[in-house]
């Protein structure tokens, strides 16, 4: 158990992840859709839990997250929400759930009044809908490089941003939605080099999954960090599960290795 969850429980702020990031500590972050697995998640020191679409694959079998709803999204949230204490809880809007303002305005407030998140996620560079979200109070966290929600559209699970034309995009993309007001950005699937760029040019923190070990935290679908799904691993894969012995101890050893800077290695990046 991290020590300053006996001192405080109280709620992690988007302005305690800024004060890490301004503080050069790594911020813990881990996908989480249900009550026990957060309330282990919270308890271990995980600073961000991410109730993420890719529920659609780990929980529903699904083979994208393209399927998943609204009604999806707010019942899970909702399970996390209500066993943390201490985390930070972001949710994902799913597919299709802001194509338009109004839609992403009604959506989002769905997932901050009846799912508990704290902050809403979703994928692309749209500065209009982030700083609508953001005039009514809800935090936003950007997300660039991979979008699985637009996986029928690139044809595959690729790394993003690697000639220049696509990692000027990518950093173009980043301006813009700090610009547009939001707290977090995930960068998924970059190479390092650029993840690096962009980490040092924002303001906000930036949260890597496949993105190199210079993003000021890291985040990785929690059962995959327990070696639960038997199919085609991704090179950021790590199996903490087997050198800990225990789903807590795996927790821990991941919680640890962002902390102190040991993962991502560089076979973890690309």
């Amino acid at each position: 158990m991290d020590k300053r969850y006996q001192k405080t429980t109280k709620p992690l702020t988007i302005t305690d992840l800024q004060a890490m990031k301004q503080g050069g500590e790594k911020i813990s972050c881990l996908t989480a859709y249900d009550a026990s697995f957060s309330s282990l998640l919270d308890k271990v020191g995980i600073d961000l839990l991410l109730v993420g679409d890719s529920l659609g694959m780990v929980i529903q079998g699904q083979a994208s997250t393209v399927p998943v709803t609204m009604t999806d999204m707010i019942y899970h949230s909702r399970c996390v929400a209500r066993a943390r204490r201490r985390a930070f809880v972001v949710a994902d809007l799913p597919f299709m759930s802001y194509a338009t303002l109004k839609m992403a305005l009604q959506n989002a407030a769905a997932l901050m009044q009846s799912g508990g998140a704290q902050m809403v996620k979703f994928e692309g560079a749209k500065p209009e809908i982030i700083s609508a979200l953001v005039a009514e109070g809800v935090p936003v966290c950007g997300h660039l490089g991979l979008l699985p929600q637009s996986i029928n559209q690139l044809g595959g699970y690729r790394v993003q941003g690697k000639d220049s034309q696509a990692a000027q995009k990518i950093i173009e993309d980043a301006q813009k939605i700090e610009q547009a007001g939001a707290s977090l950005l995930v960068l998924e699937c970059v190479p390092s080099s650029l993840a690096q760029q962009i980490c040092r040019q924002l303001s906000i923190p930036v949260i890597g999954i496949g993105a190199g070990a210079d993003c000021d935290g890291q985040i990785l679908v929690l059962y995959d960090i327990l070696n639960i799904d038997s199919g085609r691993k991704p090179r950021f894969f790590k199996d903490f599960l087997a050198e800990s012995g225990s789903i807590e101890s795996a927790v821990q050893l991941y919680h640890s290795e962002v902390k102190e800077g040991l993962y991502p290695g560089p076979e973890h990046s690309y």
